[in-house]
Parts: structure tokens; sequence; C-alpha cells
């Protein structure tokens, strides 16, 4: 099997080398080193961070891909059969981002440009008026009052 050095490895999987060098420490792709401590990559590693790409594109955290990588024999890169496997995995939580990122497309309109500080009627940041309970005012902006703070506020008619 060709080895390739780093900057080849990088070359090819379009990424930077610090990038290589990010995933190796996070336990995502193994590098061999040479007498001269260079690190070489085996062929096989374009198809890991091909997959590692993909994953990040569509949000899967590097932990997550760390697991799955961790499940296959030998460190090594997922054939079809194992990347239908994992993908599949990954299904469910893909849906709910989807439907998380739905949500927000379609509530956004409304929050944009509101200037509603409190966001009372903010259904994305506060919904049900949640923040209500710690007083009025940029509630996810400020500190929440302690509650001596907020029996001597209350005493001096402030909340």
């Amino acid at each position: 099997m060709r080895e390739l050095s780093v900057g080849d490895a990088a070359r090819r999987a379009g990424v930077a080398v610090s990038a290589l060098h990010f995933y190796e420490r996070k336990g995502l792709i193994r590098s061999l080193r040479t007498a001269g401590n260079q690190r070489r990559y085996a062929g096989d590693v374009l198809r890991r961070i091909a997959v590692i790409r993909v994953a990040q594109r569509v949000g899967i955290p590097l932990e997550a891909v760390r697991r799955a990588f961790s499940a296959l024999p030998d460190e090594r890169t997922p054939s079809r059969e194992e990347w239908a496997q994992m993908s599949a995995a990954w299904q469910e939580e893909l849906d709910d981002r989807i439907k998380q990122l739905v949500n927000l497309k379609d509530k956004l309109t409304e929050c944009i440009g509101c200037g509603c500080l409190s966001l009372t009627a903010c259904a994305l940041a506060n919904p049900g008026d949640a923040l209500a309970a710690d007083g009025g005012g940029p509630r996810r902006w400020t500190p929440p009052l302690t509650p001596a703070l907020r029996l001597l506020r209350q005493q001096r008619g402030k909340t």
C-alpha cells in the first residue's frame, strides 16, 4: 500500500495539513512515523477523511464520528456497507436537526428586527415566556439575581 506524506494526504483530501493533525489528535485518523519522525498516512486514510468531512458538513459531531470509527476492526476505513450502517445510526440525529432548522426557518422572520430585549414573545429563544419567572429585561444577557438581591429589589419596588 502506498504511503502518503502529510502534504500529499492534505492535498488529496482537500484539507489543510493542520486539519490532518487535528483529526489525528481527536483519534479520527492515524499516521505512522518514519525514522526521521515524519508522518506518513496509508492511502485509505483518504476515504476516512472523506467520511469525516461529509459528517461535519451535515453537522455530525466529531465525537460521534470517532465512536463510529472505533467500532471498526483494526482502525480501518469503513466499507460501503459499514458506511451505510454508520449513516443510518445518524439518521435520528439528522432528523432532529432538520426539524430544528425548519422551525427556525419558519419562525425567524417573526424575530428579526423586533428589538425585544426581554424576548417575551420569542417562540425560539423563550418558548412560553419561561424567562419571565426571572424578571423583566434582557434575561439572557444579564446574570440571574441572587435571592438577596431579588428581595432588595422587590423592597425598593424594582423587579
